[in-house]
C-alpha cells in the first residue's frame, strides 16, 4: 500500500470529525463555495461507520447575511435533520475560535440561533422556544401532545425536529432497538420522530436514552435532551433547569424566557479530507 504523502495538498474535500456527549458529527465546511457540496447520495457514503467516515449527522457550514454562518444537518441514512443541538454546539465553538469570539448568532431551519462559550469552557445554544401544538411538531392529527394515545402515555414536543418523549421507571432496562423504530415509524408522526425514554433519578436530575429517526441509538441528542426536560416540566417532574446522565455525557438543560439552552462539551477530534476518486463515486 502507497504511503499517503503527507506533503501533497488535499485535492479533495475536506471534513472535521467532532462529537457532543459521544453524539458524533462529520462537518464540512462550505463557506465561499457557489452551492452546498452535501447531497443525500454523499450523506449516506460518508455515514457508513465501514466504508465512510461515519456519524450520527453531518453538518454543513455556509455563509449567511443575516448570521456569523448558516447549518445545515443530514442524517446517516441520507435524509435531511431539521436541528441537531449538539452538531450546534460543536460548529459554534469551531466558528467562534476561528472568529475569536465568545458567542455567534448562526442560521439553521429553526430560524436565527445564539451560541457562546462559558467560562467553564462548556457551549450553550439556545435552541429556540419549544412546538407544543400538534401541528407544529407535526402529528398528523389533532391529540393532546401531553399525553400520546401510544403505549407508555409519551409527550410530543417539536425542537425543529419531532420528538416522542417517554417516562419509564428504568430508562436503562429499555431495548432501544427493539422498540424505538416502533414510535419512529408510528403514523401519528408524519416525518417520522426522534423516541427519548427517561427516568428520574433525583430532583430535576434525568436519565435519558435516545433513538433517533434516521440514526438509531446514538451516544447523546441535544434537541431530544431539550424536548426531555421540557416535557418533565411539563409533567410536573422536574423545574425548568435540568441535568441530564446521556450514554455519552452529560447536558445541561435550561428553558428560559427566550429559548431552551443547552450547554455540555465539545471535542474537535480529527480533520481528514475526501478524495476525488469517493466524491466521485458518490455524486
Amino acid at each position: 500500500m502507497r504511503a499517503m504523502d503527507q506533503t501533497r495538498p488535499p485535492s479533495g474535500l475536506g471534513f472535521m470529525k467532532m462529537h457532543g456527549a459521544g453524539n458524533d458529527f462529520v462537518v464540512i465546511d462550505s463557506r465561499g463555495r457557489s452551492a452546498p457540496v452535501v447531497t443525500p447520495a454523499l450523506a449516506r457514503a460518508l455515514g457508513d461507520r465501514n466504508r465512510g467516515a461515519g456519524f450520527d449527522q453531518l453538518a454543513e457550514i455556509r455563509d449567511s447575511q443575516a448570521a456569523d454562518f448558516a447549518l445545515d444537518f443530514w442524517n446517516n441514512d441520507g435524509s435531511r435533520a431539521g436541528a441537531c443541538g449538539n452538531a450546534t454546539r460543536c460548529v459554534a465553538d469551531y466558528m467562534m475560535r476561528q472568529l475569536s469570539k465568545d458567542a455567534v448568532t448562526l442560521v439553521t431551519a429553526r430560524g436565527e440561533l445564539s451560541a457562546l462559550r462559558r467560562a467553564d469552557g462548556l457551549v450553550s445554544v439556545n435552541m429556540g422556544a419549544p412546538q407544543l401544538d400538534w401541528q407544529s411538531v407535526p402529528l398528523s392529527h389533532t391529540v393532546d401532545t401531553l399525553h400520546l394515545p401510544l403505549p407508555g402515555d409519551p409527550v410530543a414536543v417539536g425542537m425543529g425536529n419531532p420528538h416522542c418523549v417517554i417516562f419509564v421507571a428504568d430508562a436503562e432496562a429499555v431495548d432501544l432497538r427493539q422498540v424505538g423504530p416502533k414510535y419512529e415509524h408510528d403514523p401519528l408522526y408524519p416525518q417520522r420522530t426522534n423516541v427519548e425514554f427517561a427516568s428520574l433519578i433525583g430532583p430535576d436530575h434525568l436519565r435519558m436514552r435516545v433513538w433517533e429517526r434516521g440514526a438509531g441509538i446514538t451516544l447523546a441528542c441535544g434537541s431530544g435532551a431539550c424536548a426531555t426536560a421540557v416535557a418533565a416540566h411539563l409533567r410536573g417532574l422536574t423545574g425548568r433547569s435540568v441535568t441530564l446522565d446521556l450514554d455519552g455525557g452529560i447536558l445541561e438543560i435550561d428553558w428560559r424566557e427566550d429559548g431552551v439552552w443547552m450547554t455540555g462539551p465539545v471535542a474537535h477530534v480529527f480533520d481528514g479530507w475526501l478524495t476525488p476518486e469517493f466524491l466521485a463515486a458518490h455524486a
